[in-house]
């Protein structure tokens, strides 16, 4: 009996070791597609619900049906995100040229300052150098956030065969993943929880942001205000710092320039409702879709942007979240279980 359950292990441990090099090797072959996979899981996410009641309760065609759901979300989604996307780029000279009058008035006001109070903030080789960075950076901003045509294709390529396949896909999580049925359905809940919540509230966030900014940007006399309304849109949805990449460098051109009023209205404006408008709906709105903890929000979106790019806005948090859910349910599967086999040895 022993040498079965020998034998039995060395064939389980051989088998897994088999998927694990194919996994990998998978992985590092197709890992140029995994934008393209992770944004069709978030669009099937989003639209699967959908696509159940129109096939199954409607009895629409599932062929058709997708194509109908994807052609929504191209004009929902894509278009608008496209639009900006426009904007931005044809505004990219303009935002170098603009670079460097933030350097300018960065020297300025730091120069200005050290007089006064007789102290060094930064020397000009340092600003020099931000400067380049940022003149640098900013295309590359622009090609990372929106991302090719040929990834747009991937994913909705991918996307119609799991709209089609969508209660096949799920209904084989449950057959082949090695965890109780009570537990893959907590997962599945999870995963869904947490890409609602970053799909449609980070997004939301930042569109809010962006409106409330560009009210702000009007009435105090930016120039240009449409584009830093897209740059706000844009870097509302980045971690820590956000919607201040926008307002705090218009500050310092305002100063720099000697419009002092609307140098401060603008960072009382900015810190005072712009980022207000953040934190609020963060703990409100964030909260009321998917109850997730802002710490996991922020953490995560660090992470995905760094592991996934753009898409990472919505796979951080998540990786964050099933890593707590995997903990509980290794716990649940085998420490619960284990310490009920001790208690039933001692009896």
């Amino acid at each position: 009996m022993s040498n079965v359950i020998d034998q039995n292990r060395i064939r389980q441990f051989f088998f897994i070791a088999v998927i694990l090099l194919l996994g990998i090797l998978l992985f590092f072959q197709l890992r140029s597609f995994l934008p393209a996979v992770l944004g069709a899981i978030t669009l099937y996410i989003l639209m699967h619900r959908l696509m159940f009641y129109l096939t199954e309760k409607k009895k629409w065609w599932k062929g058709l049906t997708a194509l109908l759901l994807m052609l929504v979300s191209i004009i929902v989604i894509l278009l608008p995100v496209g639009l900006l996307a426009n904007m931005l780029s044809s505004k990219v000279s303009y935002a170098v040229q603009h670079s460097s009058e933030l350097i300018d008035a960065l020297k300025k006001v730091a120069h200005n300052t050290e007089q006064r109070f007789n102290i060094t903030i930064l020397s000009d080789d340092n600003i020099n150098k931000l400067g380049n960075a940022i003149a640098q950076s900013l295309p590359k901003i622009l090609g990372a956030t929106f991302n090719t045509v040929t990834t747009i294709f991937f994913m909705y390529f991918i996307l119609y065969f799991m709209l089609v396949n969508g209660r096949k896909m799920e209904n084989a999580l449950y057959e082949y993943v090695p965890l109780r049925d009570e537990n893959v359905h907590r997962l599945g809940k999870e995963v869904n929880k947490m890409v609602i919540s970053n799909a449609i509230g980070i997004p939301v966030i930042a569109f809010a942001q962006g409106l409330v900014g560009l009210v702000g940007y009007l009435v105090i006399g930016v120039d240009q205000p449409f584009f830093w309304f897209g740059v706000t849109c844009i870097a509302g949805m980045l971690p820590i710092i956000g919607a201040a990449l926008a307002y705090i460098p218009l500050a310092i051109i305002f100063f720099a320039n000697d419009h002092g009023w609307q140098g401060v209205a603008m960072i009382v404006y900015g810190f005072g409702v712009i980022g207000t408008v953040d934190n609020v709906l963060r703990f409100t709105f964030l909260k009321k879709i998917g109850n997730v903890h802002p710490l996991t929000t922020v953490f995560g979106v660090i992470i995905g942007l760094n592991l996934f790019g753009f898409i990472g806005l919505i796979f951080g948090p998540l990786l964050i979240s099933l890593f707590m859910l995997l903990l509980k349910i290794y716990s649940n599967e085998f420490v619960v279980k284990h310490r009920d086999i001790n208690r039933i040895l001692e009896n």
